[in-house]
Order: structure tokens, then C-alpha cells, then sequence
């Protein structure tokens, strides 16, 4: 149970932190929150547990073809926000792109033997 603590409380550190930089500074903010601490640190925490080499492995893989659809969003959203949209609908929108890009990456990863909707 202290373990689970543990990762509770470094898992919203890390976030907090990254949240409280991006508002003092645009770019640094950006360049924190586009490394993939998430990613990380399940892969530390995986390996802390003793899941193994091949859980580990696995999520890495998977991590790559599930990053590839949200990276649209990124440039959608400054577009949308910059003409007018407000955050929310703009939030929306960027959420719908990620959806549709989910899929055509699901589909175009099947060609290469890569599963990605179980």
C-alpha cells in the first residue's frame, strides 16, 4: 500500500510540476510536458514490480503507435484557439481529430501485423 502511495504522489508531483512551469514559461513548459515522463515511469514502475522484460518491452511498442494519432492535435489546437474557437470547442474538436486519427493508425498498423484495438 505504500508503494501505491509512492506512485500516487511522484505521478502528480511530476504533473503539478510541469503544469506550474508551463505557466510561467510557454516553451519550457512545452518541452517538459512533451517528454514522455508518463511513459517512463510506468516502464520504472513496471520494472520495480518485477513484471519483466517483455511487459516492458510491450508497452514501449505500443506506446509508439498510440503517440502517433495524438500529434495532430498539437498543431489543431493553436490553429483553432488562434481563429477565434474558444478552449472548449476547440478541446473538442482536437479530441474528435484524435479519434479519427486513432483510427486510420489502427487500421494502417494492421498492414504491419500491429494490433492496436484489442
Amino acid at each position: 500500500m505504500k508503494f501505491l502511495i509512492l506512485k500516487y504522489a511522484v505521478t502528480a508531483f511530476i504533473i503539478v510540476l510541469v503544469s506550474e512551469v508551463a505557466k510561467r514559461t510557454d516553451r519550457l513548459g512545452a518541452l517538459l510536458a512533451s517528454l514522455p515522463f508518463v511513459t517512463i515511469m510506468v516502464m520504472i514502475w513496471l520494472y520495480i514490480e518485477g513484471q519483466g522484460d517483455e511487459k516492458i518491452s510491450n508497452h514501449a511498442f505500443y506506446t509508439f503507435w498510440y503517440v502517433i494519432p495524438t500529434l495532430p492535435m498539437f498543431l489543431a489546437m493553436p490553429v483553432l484557439l488562434k481563429n477565434g474557437i474558444n478552449f472548449w470547442w476547440s478541446l473538442i474538436i482536437c479530441v474528435g481529430i484524435t479519434i479519427i486519427c486513432f483510427v486510420i493508425t489502427s487500421l494502417v498498423a494492421s498492414k504491419f501485423g500491429v494490433t492496436l484495438i484489442p
